[in-house]
């Protein structure tokens, strides 16, 4: 193999291991808000406390996908 080829194939699996990254962060989100708002729906007067901690949890996900993306870039393919 010549270096370009090693090049694309390190690019394409490091694409592939973001994506398998973002899966979960992806799962986590849609359960967070969607319990999120059944809570508001069932309990209108604690919505407040409800969206503050969810935004609170959407930042700890969203943290768990940039280091997906993170450690594409620290530990390339070989």
């Amino acid at each position: 193999m010549d270096v370009t080829t090693l090049a694309e194939l390190t690019g394409n699996l490091n694409s592939v291991g973001y994506g398998l990254a973002a899966i979960g962060p992806g799962i986590g989100l849609g359960i967070l808000i969607g319990k999120t708002i059944e809570g508001m729906a069932r309990q209108p007067e604690v919505s407040g406390q409800l969206r503050a901690t969810m935004f609170l949890g959407v930042a700890f996900v969203e943290l768990l996908a940039l280091l997906g993306l993170v450690a594409g870039f620290l530990f390339p393919a070989a």
